[in-house]
């Protein structure tokens, strides 16, 4: 089976409440939330998990702090030498907004979303109010059902909760499993001992708490999508 290196790149960043993270836990603390696009590099396409924020302001003392490095999204993809013409495959974890503005820029990429994720992006509810429905226009739209094999090593599992559609990226690697979780979530989702902690703002609490259980039982490597500590890492695995 084919393995992968997954290469985290920070493309934004947002200052937010732990609480959106997290279900009932860590209202009032402030943080830092990387927005990431994940190059997986060792097969014959280039793919990317998400494609991250366009346009962002992040205060320049927040890559120090968090020992990050912020780029736009043309110059994380040089870092591998890469275009946006260059990608082939995006695959979508969700399709709030954060997670894919940069697609139009990728015009031979085709993208891959879970179809109830699609359907309900085109005719959002109020109560979520993250979903651009213009983002995909340009792009060819390859629609899954479910938990299915995109490549050789690269599988994806429906993971709803935080979203209608969520997917989960399983990635084979040289250490085991890799699971880039297809809801929005922190290290504070997943502590070393007790259950998991759904993700602080979902469609479906108790959805959203059996993804977390089944991404954490399922990995080698959990890589949380919003984890600070994931930008520091410029392989995984190391």
């Amino acid at each position: 089976m084919t393995e992968y290196t997954i290469h985290p790149l920070v493309v934004g960043a947002n200052a937010t409440d732990q609480g959106v993270m997290t279900y009932l836990k860590g209202y009032g603390k402030r943080i830092w939330i990387p927005i990431y696009v994940f190059y997986l590099e060792g097969g014959r396409e280039n793919i990317l998990v998400d494609t991250g924020l366009e346009q962002f302001v992040v205060p320049p003392e927040v890559e120090a702090e968090y020992n990050i490095k912020i780029q736009e999204f043309e110059e994380a993809l040089a870092t591998y030498n890469l275009k946006p013409e260059d990608i082939d495959l995006i695959i979508h974890t969700h399709l709030h907004n954060d997670h894919c503005e940069n697609d139009y820029k990728c015009q031979n990429a085709k993208i891959l979303v879970q179809r109830r994720e699609y359907e309900f992006f085109q005719n959002p509810h109020p109560i979520d109010h993250r979903y651009f429905p213009d983002l995909l226009d340009e792009n060819e739209v390859v629609l899954l059902d479910g938990d299915q094999e995109i490549v050789d090593g690269i599988q994806v599992i429906l993971t709803p909760g935080h979203t209608v559609g969520g997917q989960s990226v399983v990635v084979n690697t040289k250490k085991g499993k890799a699971i880039i979780t297809g809801f929005c979530c922190n290290e504070q989702n997943f502590p070393i001992s007790g259950p998991v902690v759904p993700s602080g703002v979902h469609i479906n609490v108790i959805e959203a708490y059996e993804s977390a259980k089944k991404v954490k039982e399922l990995a080698d490597i959990l890589i949380p999508l919003h984890d600070l500590s994931i930008g520091r890492r410029k392989n995984i695995p190391e």
